[in-house]
């Protein structure tokens, strides 16, 4: 699976369980270690354990297994390694002061599931474009 293409899926599972302010980060000018980051944040540890688990799931369904799940028990960051994407889990007010985005401001946000799903409900049948 291409390495975009799996971190959307990974932030459309996080917009489905209710994770806030979902992103998609291009890391391919800034690190050698990833390709993409997936920041999310979630209002509960028991939340985030669930975002976690449910990811692990489904991307396993499809043959992808994570290097590497660093605090999947109820810590205030989840970090799930999958070589090309990385996964980043927040406590939304530990998000706020880890802030990854201010760290790596020069990646562009490519993708936002939060943005689609606005865009998506909010146009009618009329304005939608045609195919």
């Amino acid at each position: 699976m291409d390495s975009l293409v799996l971190a959307k899926k990974i932030a459309d599972i996080c917009y489905k369980k209710l994770g806030q302010d979902t992103i998609v980060l291009d890391m391919s000018n800034d690190s050698i270690l990833c390709d993409y980051f997936v920041i999310s944040d979630g209002q509960t540890s028991n939340q985030l354990r669930d975002m976690c688990t449910t990811i692990d799931h489904e991307l396993s369904q499809d043959g992808i297994e994570p290097k590497s799940i660093q605090g999947k028990n109820g810590n205030i960051w989840t970090l799930m390694d999958y070589n090309s994407v990385v996964v980043h889990l927040f406590i939304t007010g530990d998000r706020r002061f880890y802030n990854l985005e201010g760290l790596w401001n020069s990646a562009p946000i490519v993708y936002s599931p939060d943005a689609n799903q606005t865009e998506d409900t909010t146009a009618t049948d009329a304005t939608k474009p045609v195919d």
